[in-house]
This record gives structure tokens, C-alpha cells and sequence, in this order.
């Protein structure tokens, strides 16, 4: 518990600050950071150390930014359902919740590291530099990923 400590105090300010940057609210940032150290402290025996630390919890942290997101989300459109349904145009909302389904199975049907590098750059903000950093390769690979992952998404579409 000691050790975990210890890491805690050395990357909490470096993963706030990542969180921070994806979603752009100090209350968000705080609360992702602390459940990223949480969950980091229920699976550090899995840690295989294949990355340095910090892009483990770096990791971590995107995964819980974007599952709360998600659930954000889910938590929106079932208010904008419901206020939708009571609405006298549904046929337009219909045409739109088809367009954004489309895009979402297009998306989700890209292959790795495409989609995790669009969906990094396009909802979680992130620069080229911070994408290359977090899959450990260049600014220019990332630049090159997304635009591929584009291209494949505007042919799906």
C-alpha cells in the first residue's frame, strides 16, 4: 500500500492534468482522476509493465473520461427522448437519430488503432502530440492515423 502511495503522489498531478485536458472541467478531471487511482489500485497486480506507469494510468483514465461520457450521454438522449416524443416533429428527430446511429456502428466498425485515435482526437480533444505520446509513437503517426481513420470512416458512410 506503501508502494501505491507513492505513485499516487508522483502521477496524481500529471493524470489530473491529462483527464483535465479531455474534458475541460476541474470537478470532472478531480473525480476521473480519482476513480482512475482507485481502479488502478484494484488491477495494479495486472500492470505487466509493457508501458511505462504513467501511460497505464493515462490509459485508465481515458477509459473511465469516456465511459463517463458515454453514460452522460445515454443519460441525455433518454431526456431529449422524452421531451422529443412529446414534440410535433418525430419524423426529424427519427432522421437524426438514424444519422447518429449510422455514424456510431461506422465508427465502432473502424479496426484499432483508427477508431481509438479518431475518437480520442475528435470527442476527447486531444492533440496529435498527446495521441503519439499515449501510443508511444510520433506526432506524425498520429496525424497520418486519424486522417486514415477519417477516410475509411467518409467510405462507410
Amino acid at each position: 500500500m506503501t508502494d501505491f502511495n507513492e505513485i499516487y503522489k508522483l502521477y496524481f498531478r500529471d493524470v489530473y492534468k491529462y483527464v483535465l485536458s479531455l474534458s475541460r472541467n476541474e470537478a470532472i478531471a478531480e473525480e476521473i482522476t480519482q476513480e482512475t487511482f482507485f481502479k488502478a489500485l484494484r488491477n495494479i497486480d495486472k500492470f505487466e509493465g509493457k508501458c511505462k506507469l504513467y501511460v497505464w494510468l493515462c490509459q485508465i483514465a481515458k477509459n473511465c473520461y469516456f465511459t463517463s461520457v458515454k453514460n452522460e450521454q445515454k443519460s441525455t438522449m433518454l431526456n431529449e427522448t422524452q421531451e422529443t416524443a412529446n414534440e410535433v416533429n418525430i419524423e426529424q428527430s427519427l432522421l437524426t437519430k438514424e444519422s447518429a446511429l449510422e455514424i456510431h456502428k461506422a465508427l465502432h466498425s473502424l479496426e484499432e488503432p483508427y477508431k481509438e485515435v479518431f475518437t480520442l482526437r475528435v470527442f476527447g480533444e486531444l492533440s496529435f502530440q498527446q495521441i503519439g505520446i499515449l501510443f508511444e509513437k510520433t506526432e506524425s503517426w498520429a496525424r497520418v492515423t486519424y486522417h486514415r481513420a477519417k477516410t475509411k470512416l467518409k467510405e462507410r458512410l
